[in-house]
């Protein structure tokens, strides 16, 4: 056995036995890895950068750093800007819950075989709310909004025919009233092609930055003014992924999908993804996210959102290729969040 064939087989039980303890706690009731979700709540701002972006990604469960093979990269992993030949424009819009809009665009363009940039916008927005005290619980009169944006620049390169890495530089802007908040972050991700069939994964730091702290004056009820805040820290997530297509043929093709998520804001959690791709045009998707600790099957209990499934749709056109995708979100408490996003090949 060659060198390359030794390396091959090292990685292939590496990534088998990271699977297999990874599942062996999720069964754990005893939580070999504790369940921190409750202590560590609440401890960043800008939470709009946790709502994932294209409904591909979300009616994979989220399992989308080892996939990444459209212009939703831009957000789930720089590297995967050179996983796919053609520039492409994104276009998505979520109804997200208690009737916030969150609104995605991302544009990625090859600059040689090797390396591509991209760039793109997301914004939560809402309609604006009767400021209400305790003196008038019927409205003031006056109304508030909140709002948030990211603008993304992002360069990925294929360094081997394996390995691939990208990063983004992202600013984040929050509005509350009269108070903003400001920031620059940055995500780093990496892709590598193991060489054993079409396995492939990915792992992914994002949105890491300085902690940030709301500018402004705000009046409190008593008159008081107030300007200076608590600071907290950005939304950091450490993401591994791991993908294979178990069924590639001419008219159809299956892809798997797991990830592991860190987030420093709440408990790890596991995500699984399959997509059915027939004919090349019709696609189907279903997603299942599960905190560590809790059981395989059934209700999530420590997550907002479980389960969640997709259906796409792709066309040729005379000058593009269109991707239209729909997915729907399970939110346990919350209702149910639906996604729609577009996506033309230039």
């Amino acid at each position: 056995m060659n060198r390359m064939s030794t390396y091959r087989v090292m990685a292939f039980r590496l990534i088998c036995i990271t699977i297999l303890i990874l599942v062996m706690i999720s069964y754990n009731r005893a939580q070999l890895v504790p369940n921190l979700g409750g202590q560590r709540a609440g401890i960043s701002a800008f939470q709009f950068l946790k709502i994932g972006v294209g409904a591909r990604g979300i009616g994979l469960g989220e399992t989308f750093v080892a996939i990444a093979n459209d212009a939703s990269a831009l957000y789930w992993n720089p590297a995967g800007l050179v996983q796919f030949p053609d520039n492409q424009v994104m276009i998505a819009h979520t109804e997200y819950v208690v009737d916030i809009k969150h609104e995605f665009f991302g544009v990625s363009y090859r600059l040689t075989p090797n390396d591509a940039i991209g760039a793109s916008i997301t914004a939560l927005h809402m309609d604006e709310m009767q400021i209400t005290t305790e003196t008038q619980p019927f409205g003031t009169g006056r109304y508030f909004t909140f709002g948030d944006i990211a603008l993304g620049l992002s360069y990925s390169r294929r360094m081997t025919d394996q390995f691939s890495f990208g990063v983004t530089l992202r600013y984040v802007e929050e509005t509350l009233d009269i108070l903003k908040m400001r920031g620059f972050m940055v995500d780093l991700g990496t892709y590598y092609w193991t060489g054993i069939g079409s396995s492939r994964f990915a792992v992914v730091v994002s949105n890491f930055g300085a902690d940030v702290a709301p500018s402004g004056v705000a009046t409190l009820y008593s008159g008081e003014t107030v300007s200076s805040f608590q600071s907290f820290s950005p939304p950091t997530q450490f993401k591994i992924g791991f993908a294979l297509d178990p069924v590639q043929r001419d008219d159809q093709r299956v892809t798997t999908s797991f990830e592991l998520n860190h987030p420093n804001d709440n408990a790890e959690n596991l995500h699984f993804g399959i997509e059915y791709q027939w004919d090349q045009w019709l696609f189907l998707r279903a997603g299942v996210k599960r905190t560590i600790g809790e059981r395989l099957l059934g209700r999530d209990n420590s997550s907002s959102n479980d389960v969640t499934f997709g259906v796409g749709v792709a066309a040729p056109l005379s000058f593009t290729k269109i991707n239209v995708d729909y997915a729907f979100a399970n939110f346990n408490v919350l209702g149910s969040v639906h996604r729609v996003s577009v996506g033309l090949t230039y």
